[in-house]
């Protein structure tokens, strides 16, 4: 589910520096599908969600939390942040890091429905204007069997990713389905809704 709201100002200035406040190669590789000259920064931020709060509040709060955290070193630009939130239920799935946490994931979401829940924040830095919304994903895993999980993880490193699946790559293997408003959304960025808030600062794209 796309519940972004619409954004309807615009400002003339096209020369407007932009900022990926992400170390992510994942994201990176998808901000650059625009042709947009950019920089990336390193927010430095704690991604711990909390109390009570729900999957899609964290992504949305942590995603502005990051556009925020470089705000000092960018005082005039236009910052994305964007972090992701997996979860069944109660039950949350964040990066793995070690293999026997991949497997340990991947054994939790066999058989079973997983939403990613992607947030994305456009901050102009220049008048602290933030466009902030959350993009879902619902996928679907396969009944994996130890084996299938065990030569996943022999050939593709997704320990750096949300859900120890990488959908881009050989992760598709292990899904039922994907039903989406977005592609990119579940790889980390949601272009199309990231389009939508440049073009609302004034960033002609085609």
């Amino acid at each position: 589910m796309l519940s972004c709201p619409a954004f309807i100002f615009q400002v003339s200035d096209m020369s407007r520096l932009v900022v990926l406040a992400s170390t992510s190669p994942f994201r990176r590789e998808l901000l650059a599908r625009l042709q947009i000259p950019f920089e990336t920064a390193a927010p430095d931020v704690d991604e711990s969600p909390l109390p009570d709060e729900t999957p899609t509040q964290t992504a949305r709060r942590l995603a502005e939390v990051k556009a925020r955290a470089v705000v000092s070193r960018y005082p005039d630009a236009l910052i994305i942040g964007s972090d992701q939130v997996a979860a069944n239920a109660s039950q949350r799935f964040g990066k793995p890091e070690r293999r026997e946490n991949a497997i340990e994931q991947l054994r939790l979401m066999r058989g079973k429905e997983v939403i990613f829940h992607t947030g994305l924040c456009l901050l102009n830095s220049a008048d602290n204007r933030a466009q902030v919304c959350c993009v879902d994903t619902h996928v679907g895993f396969r009944d994996l069997t130890d084996g299938e999980i065990e030569a996943y993880l022999d050939k593709e490193d997704a320990l750096n990713c949300a859900g120890s699946a990488k959908s881009e790559g050989l992760g598709i293997s292990l899904l039922s389905f994907l039903r989406g408003d977005d592609p990119t959304a579940l790889v980390g960025l949601p272009l199309i809704a990231l389009c939508e808030m440049l073009r609302a600062e004034g960033l002609q794209l085609p």
